[in-house]
């Protein structure tokens, strides 16, 4: 398994679309934290402090998350695309340990990214509006920690649907419609059921871990278990094709 793990690490690492794509998603968070914190030295109002202020630094999340989640798309979507992936189902025949492979080296490199990047963004944005803030402020690092979750979860959810759909373009759009498109147009489900479906549907669920949505019935923790519950069923159903298609 360790031959595996290393061979998708080398993949990752040696391919530079994928090395961008990741690296996008630390200059957007840190991109808005500095464009949101100049914007609001220059302006007349009183600077954000404590929780706000960190999310405020914080704000690159959502343009974010469609990096890592691109990044998630390609690192298997590639190798379907440039036909590379029979090579590898050659060299390990047995197709769930390398998907399993690759989500354990995906996971662990955005984890760090992630979270370099949200760590990145809250410093950089205290040279600006942040002033006595600190990561013991009550929710601040909740906050901070939560994003570098939120984002590691938005990568795995692209990933599985890459496994999935197979095809990049297809991936990609279905990724971006599904946390940050239709999130939004399920406000628009009428009676309680609809109240449901917006609440527990993926990102407005996962975003709970980043900043609790009062009108949210669900916790932090348990928004980001429901979040999870939508990335782990997409990975099942393409572990499960995955077996039953050809490459």
């Amino acid at each position: 398994m360790m031959d595996i793990v290393r061979s998708e690490w080398t993949k990752i690492r040696s391919v530079r679309s994928t090395v961008w794509t990741l690296a996008c998603t630390g200059l957007l968070m840190i991109g808005f934290s500095v464009l949101l914190g100049v914007s609001i030295v220059n302006s007349q109002g009183n600077p954000p402090m404590g929780l706000e202020a960190a999310r405020v630094s914080l704000s690159g999340t959502l343009f974010a998350q469609l990096a890592v989640a691109t990044f998630g798309v390609l690192v298997i979507s590639g190798e379907y695309r440039t036909g590379s992936i029979r090579g590898s189902f050659m060299a390990v025949p047995q197709r769930l340990r390398l998907l399993t492979a690759k989500v354990l080296v995906f996971t662990v490199v955005t984890a760090i990214v992630s979270t370099v990047s949200s760590v990145a963004a809250f410093l950089v944005g205290g040279q600006f509006i942040i002033g006595t803030t600190t990561l013991g402020d009550p929710g601040v690092s909740q906050a901070v920690f939560g994003t570098a979750l939120y984002l590691t979860a938005s990568g795995l959810f692209g990933l599985a649907l890459g496994a999935l759909v197979r095809h990049t373009p297809g991936a990609v759009v279905s990724v971006m419609a599904l946390i940050l498109v239709l999130p939004q147009l399920t406000s628009m489900l009428p009676g309680a059921w609809g109240s449901a479906v917006h609440h527990h549907f993926t990102s407005n669920a996962g975003l709970q871990v980043v900043a609790a949505n009062p009108s949210n019935p669900l916790g932090p923790w348990s928004g980001y278990g429901v979040y999870l519950a939508w990335v782990a069923v997409t990975l099942v159903a393409a572990a499960v094709l995955m077996r039953r298609r050809d490459a």
